[in-house]
């Protein structure tokens, strides 16, 4: 419909994968997949329920009548007793025992953690992508001379591949968090009203044990290692925070990686792809905008404003529970998938095709190269008789006129040519070429990135790589 808003997360960003794992199918077909799963373990405890009421209910776990769950939500104002009076009316059989003992947060909080999972794994899955792809990158690129930047002037040398490390680096981090969320999750399992299994403990006729092993089949059900050790109604909203935590961290990352290209792209060394038919400006025909780059930023912006949504819910919980963090984590939770994930999309999309020019690079590099050097000119004149105080102060006397002369004239580097005329130095142009091999100032780059890339990072993603790329469409 195109007279009601849409969100752009779902109509222009986000993958279908990860749109489904916040869906309503999988959303209220988890909430039934837990009815049966509490119900199959309180007739294995002895509760009286039949077989036949539990294979009615798995017999109708996607079959969802969600006009009739809307017409009786707006009946009863509350989503999950509407929910099960529709489960009810598909498995009429089993409808007097559907929630048995149950609180809304069973069904609700229970699905929240499996979503999280779920788009977790999803999550984990792209970035390994991403760093599979950078890895490639920085390998064939290890020992590529360019400018290494500080305060985004020019410094000592670095590699392109050895600058692509740093990206990796803190996506590496990143991967580790992710990691430590999926293993650490746990479900909130059958507490009850206020956590206490009051309501639990009054079925079993007070047998701890039998409580105990309910959790513990739900838990197995779905394939956590447990459930929280203890809670009020819900799960620690803390949870959220910690998880929407770990996603803006992946923005952080993410976010310097596409700052760092734009900034690239600025200087005609490496860019992102760019399209046969892709235009980049509707006033500029001949521009090549950074336009993915740009988009990585803005969304990644978003999921780190968005990672306080579950802080301050966390910070201002009450007691046992309040209603007031359901709104929110309804629309940050999720959304902040959406974005993650879309921001993933972007990056394996640019990193496949990133566009490296070496001309460029080589040029501006032998620009600054000649200030660089000048320590190592300085040393070798020494070695040839020279004073080094005296070598010294006339390096800083030429490097001054040499850069006078490219920033207010706009004339190249003459540095080499100036010292080559210094009779102080005793050094003909060719001597001094010598020490203009760029190869020589890139310190232990190769090696730093061979090392990196097997040491840590392929280590890291190989039990999540397939031997299939991670199909990845960019709308736009």
């Amino acid at each position: 419909m195109n007279n009601v808003y849409e969100s752009p997360l779902s109509s222009r960003y986000a993958s279908k994968e990860m749109l489904y794992t916040f869906s309503s199918d999988m959303k209220f077909s988890t909430w039934r997949r837990l009815w049966l799963s509490l119900a199959k373990a309180e007739l294995a405890l002895g509760l009286p329920i039949t077989q036949e009421q539990v294979d009615e209910m798995a017999a109708h776990l996607t079959d969802i009548d969600y006009d009739m769950a809307r017409q009786r939500e707006k009946e009863v104002r509350h989503d999950v007793m509407a929910h099960v009076y529709t489960f009810g009316k598909a498995a009429p059989k089993a409808a007097g025992i559907i929630h048995l003992g149950a609180t809304s947060a069973y069904v609700g909080d229970n699905t929240d953690i499996i979503q999280i999972r779920e788009g977790l794994l999803l999550v984990r899955k792209k970035l390994a992508t991403v760093l599979d792809k950078l890895a490639q990158f920085a390998d064939a690129h290890k020992s590529q001379p360019t400018l290494g930047f500080t305060h985004f002037q020019p410094a000592q040398l670095t590699t392109v591949g050895k600058r692509a490390t740093l990206w990796m680096n803190e996506l590496l981090m990143d991967l580790n968090e992710v990691e430590y969320r999926i293993e650490n999750l746990r479900m909130l399992g059958s507490k009850g009203t206020t956590g206490t299994q009051a309501s639990f403990m009054e079925l079993f006729d007070g047998d701890e044990s039998k409580v105990k092993e309910l959790e513990k089949r739900i838990a197995d059900d779905f394939g956590f290692a447990g459930v929280v050790p203890v809670s009020g109604q819900t799960y620690s909203r803390k949870i959220d925070a910690q998880t929407l935590a770990t996603l803006a961290g992946i923005a952080e990352s993410a976010s310097k990686f596409a700052t760092d290209l734009r900034l690239l792209q600025h200087l005609k060394e490496v860019e992102e792809p760019f399209e046969k038919n892709q235009i980049g400006s509707s006033a500029m025909p001949y521009k090549r905008n950074p336009m993915r780059s740009e988009r990585i930023c803005a969304l990644a912006r978003y999921v780190i404003c968005d990672s306080l949504n579950p802080a301050f819910t966390s910070a201002t919980q009450w007691f046992e529970r309040t209603l007031d963090d359901s709104a929110n984590k309804r629309i940050s939770v999720p959304e902040a998938f959406l974005a993650v994930d879309a921001i993933l999309n972007i990056m394996i999309n640019v990193v496949s095709g990133l566009v490296v020019y070496p001309k460029v690079i080589e040029a501006h590099v032998m620009n600054e190269l000649p200030f660089m050097a000048t320590e190592n000119i300085m040393m070798d004149a020494v070695k040839r008789g020279g004073n080094r105080q005296d070598l010294h102060e006339r390096i800083r006397e030429h490097s001054m006129a040499a850069g006078k002369r490219i920033k207010e004239e706009g004339l190249e580097n003459d540095m080499v040519d100036r010292i080559a005329g210094d009779p102080m130095f005793g050094m003909t142009r060719e001597q001094i070429l010598e020490h203009l091999d760029p190869s020589a100032y890139i310190g232990r780059c190769p090696s730093q990135v061979d090392e990196f890339l097997s040491e840590c990072v392929r280590p890291a993603i190989a039990p999540y790589l397939t031997g299939e790329d991670v199909k990845v469409e960019i709308n736009l």
